[in-house]
C-alpha cells in the first residue's frame, strides 16, 4: 500500500471545487510554464539579473555575463519574442531592459528565496 494513496476520490469536496474554480486555463498554465522555462536557463537568467540595474546594450551584456555577443543576441531575441525584455534603438545601438515589472518581481523573489534557504540538489550529486 502506498503512503501517498487515497482510498477515496475526494476528501474535501468544497475545497476541491474552490480550487477548480480558480484554476487557470490550460493555455494560461502553458504560457506560465513557458515563462518559467525561459527563466530556468542560467545564461538567460544572468542576462535578466544584469538588466535589474537598468538597460544595457548587447556588448555590455556580453561583458557583464561573460557570454559571446552572438549568444547574448540569440537569448535576447527569445526573451524579446516572449515580451520578457524590450529594446530601445538609439542610432545603430539597441538597449535592452526588462519589459514587465512582474518579471522584476519574479527575479527579486527568486533571488531573495535562494539567499535565505539552502537548497538540496539530489539530482546534482547523484543521490536520487
Amino acid at each position: 500500500m502506498s503512503i501517498d494513496g487515497c482510498s477515496i476520490k475526494v476528501v474535501d469536496a468544497e475545497r476541491v471545487a474552490t480550487v477548480c474554480e480558480r484554476m487557470p486555463s490550460a493555455e494560461d498554465l502553458t504560457d506560465t510554464a513557458d515563462v518559467f522555462g525561459l527563466l530556468s536557463d542560467p545564461n538567460r537568467l544572468r542576462l535578466l539579473v544584469a538588466l535589474l540595474d537598468g538597460e544595457l546594450c548587447v556588448c555590455d551584456l556580453a561583458a557583464v555575463t561573460g557570454q559571446s555577443e552572438s549568444a547574448v543576441s540569440h537569448a535576447l531575441r527569445l526573451l524579446r519574442a516572449h515580451r520578457i525584455v524590450a529594446a530601445r534603438r538609439s542610432g545603430r545601438m539597441a538597449y535592452y531592459r526588462l519589459e514587465d515589472p512582474h518579471v522584476r518581481m519574479l527575479l527579486d523573489l527568486a533571488l531573495t528565496h535562494i539567499q535565505h534557504t539552502e537548497a538540496i540538489h539530489p539530482e546534482r550529486d547523484g543521490s536520487e
